[in-house]
């Protein structure tokens, strides 16, 4: 869908300003300093040696508050850590700003829906970074999905203290959610999950199934202490398997099709038995084009303000994807306590 926020809109631009400039801070910071629908103000954050550093690599304005910022922008881009995302997002709405904020949206599902409330009083566009939904890999697989009902994930990540601030579930796992909710449309009937902490206080490998109401089950599995990254997507349905490896940013498609003719040398044809007749199983790789997910979401969203139209990940999607990741939580803590 994001395709179409993507066509030449006018040359309006919109003064965006960077709230916190600590690793992915940076990137938002350079990646929106190459699009043209943007003009920079500044940055703001509260450690002074980054406010130094930053300003001068990046030839930019460090504003001295937040408030001071925030007054200044159309746009306010919130890559704070999670606990002062929703203190920014107010202030950004008090003020009428239009908001991108990092995923997850807030800390608290009671911020999430103080913050859709205040929104929708406001009157302006928020975007929620749930950055895999602009994954190359995953929009060339797009067209191939057709109700999936069995899901595996499996996003792993060597161990990095930069993220340990939070559940390897709000940290990692949160993009495997959001995924699977923009393309299961049915409501989540049961989840289930376990886990252990290994190295911080909150749990640092998960797995969690989700059974929604359609019959469509996921299982995820999510760790942040693993020799070797891995972010792959495994989709099951009707006649096809789907699959995605969102950090090497290839799609593999195998289908199942009624054999018509002579069956392509290249591909597998199984023989279904008696009066069954045969089907050919067909691979192919889509296309897949050579963008960048960060200037990607960050783009569509200026183009859904200029454009007025929907975000492509709304603050709805974003309330869901911490719905679940939060009821993940809850079931972990009760496998804890019986486990003490």
């Amino acid at each position: 869908a994001f395709q179409l926020l993507l066509q030449k809109t006018n040359t309006t631009m919109l003064k965006i300003g960077v709230l916190g400039a600590g690793h992915l801070g940076k990137i938002h910071i350079k990646l929106i300093q190459q699009i043209a629908e943007y003009s920079l103000v500044g940055f703001f954050d509260p450690n002074p040696e980054t406010q130094k550093a930053v300003a001068q690599e990046f030839g930019i304005t460090a504003y001295t508050s937040a408030e001071e910022l925030i007054e200044a922008a159309d746009v306010v881009d919130i890559v704070t850590p999670t606990i002062y995302h929703y203190e920014c997002a107010v202030k950004a709405l008090k003020s009428g700003k239009h908001i991108f904020i990092e995923k997850p949206i807030t800390n608290t599902l009671e911020e999430a829906r103080n913050l859709m409330h205040l929104s929708h009083e406001a009157n302006v566009k928020i975007q929620v970074g749930h950055v895999e939904r602009f994954n190359p890999a995953y929009v060339a697989a797009i067209p191939f999905f057709a109700q999936p009902m069995f899901i595996e994930c499996h996003r792993l990540a060597e161990f990095n203290p930069r993220g340990t601030d939070v559940s390897v579930v709000l940290d990692l796992m949160i993009h495997d959610i959001d995924i699977i909710l923009n393309i299961v449309n049915s409501p989540v009937k049961k989840i289930s999950a376990s886990g252990c902490a290994v190295v911080s206080d909150s749990p640092d490998i998960t797995n969690a199934r989700i059974e929604f109401d359609n019959g469509c089950v996921a299982n995820l599995t999510a760790s942040r202490i693993s020799l070797k990254n891995m972010r792959k997507t495994r989709f099951f349905q009707k006649d096809a398997y789907i699959t995605i490896d969102f950090l090497e940013k290839k799609t593999s498609i195998f289908q199942l099709n009624e054999l018509k003719g002579e069956a392509d040398p290249l591909s597998l044809v199984i023989d279904l038995g008696k009066d069954k007749g045969k089907k050919e199983i067909t691979f192919s790789l889509p296309d897949v084009k050579d963008t960048n997910a960060i200037k990607e979401e960050l783009t569509t969203f200026a183009h859904a303000i200029i454009n007025n139209h929907d975000p492509v990940v709304t603050i709805q999607d974003g309330y869901e994807a911490l719905n679940v990741a939060q009821q993940i939580i809850d079931k972990l803590k009760v496998t804890a306590s019986l486990i003490s």
